[in-house]
């Protein structure tokens, strides 16, 4: 099942694609795995980021800070 696209915005600033220059995204949490932890089996404890994934182009943004917001859109 597709997800619904969003809009997003970091403070007053709204996001496009930096491809092609898109406004709907569908977005999803990434875990950023590093080396270290996964050898010791602790990729748990990896950081996230929130994935932006552009609806026209697929172009994959990530964004680790947490002020981001996401707005639905009624398409």
């Amino acid at each position: 099942m597709a997800r619904k696209p969003v809009r997003a915005a970091i403070g007053d600033v709204w996001l496009n694609c930096q491809v092609c220059r898109g406004d709907l995204f569908r977005a999803r949490d990434v875990m950023l795995n590093s080396i270290g932890l996964e050898f010791f089996k602790m990729a748990w404890a990896d950081e996230t980021a929130r994935g932006l994934i552009c609806q026209h182009c697929g172009y994959v943004h990530l964004f680790v800070n947490k002020n981001i917001k996401l707005y639905r859109t009624h398409t």
